[in-house]
């Protein structure tokens, strides 16, 4: 399968704790992962994601989205770009902070505004719907030991599907894991990941984000929408 992976990495990303936590970059991390199960991944960072071509996309099976403080940064064209992409196929998952990437809020068309707290406490993620692809061979419930609070009202639509929610020790509860689809690609929304704490080496998330993009691949490319004028089938 073929994975474009964004992480926004800009210079809060590369010193301290984030560093600490992930010192290749999340994007360093998450490419190990896919690469591990012999997926061809390219990577992209707030430096370059302007530049992605419509080649690149158009040859993406998966895009993974991890965006942070730097959402306005994203030129339109480029967020109008991967939103048509995923309307004509390509599977798109938006993970933590990308909440309010700018090609999520384009195809959920909704705010996608939440509230948070920063103060690195347990959320326990329940598999609500285990019989869904993206929960295959989990446990009914994931510690994650310390993370950032996303809590509800989530200003989304109404998910196709939700996989997972999230409990967190300040007694906030969150929609952690949402599907939609949207023309004929899968969006996949997941909560957990903070750049401070190292929540994609979990191997039960792990497994989460290999099977979101087992999930996510195109069933069907289409090149274009178009509104023909076509001729009867039948006689009239």
């Amino acid at each position: 399968m073929k994975i474009t992976i964004y992480n926004e990495f800009n210079e809060h990303h590369k010193t301290g704790k984030v560093l600490q936590a992930y010192p290749k970059g999340i994007h360093g991390a998450l490419k190990d992962l896919f690469e591990s199960k012999k997926h061809e991944v390219k990577t992209f960072t707030l430096e370059t994601i302007n530049s992605i071509t419509l080649d690149v996309l158009k040859d993406t099976d998966v895009m993974i989205w991890w965006g942070h403080m730097n959402h306005q940064d994203i030129k339109e064209e480029v967020a109008d770009m991967i939103a048509e992409q995923v309307r004509l196929g390509m599977g798109f998952i938006a993970l933590h902070s990308s909440h309010l990437a700018k090609p999520l809020k384009k195809l959920l068309g909704t705010p996608c505004t939440l509230k948070w707290r920063e103060i690195d406490e347990k959320e326990r993620l329940w598999v609500v719907n285990p019989a869904h692809p993206i929960a295959k061979g989990l446990p009914e419930y994931i510690e994650i030991p310390h993370d950032e609070m996303y809590g509800e009202p989530f200003a989304i639509p109404t998910p196709d599907e939700l996989v997972f929610i999230g409990w967190f020790q300040g007694g906030n509860v969150f929609r952690s894991g949402c599907c939609y689809q949207r023309g004929y690609g899968k969006i996949f929304y997941f909560q957990p990941g903070h750049e401070t704490n190292p929540v994609y080496e979990i191997k039960e998330i792990q497994q989460i984000l290999l099977n979101a993009v087992d999930w996510a691949k195109p069933v069907f490319r289409a090149n274009e929408f178009s509104c023909p004028n076509v001729e009867s089938l039948e006689k009239i």
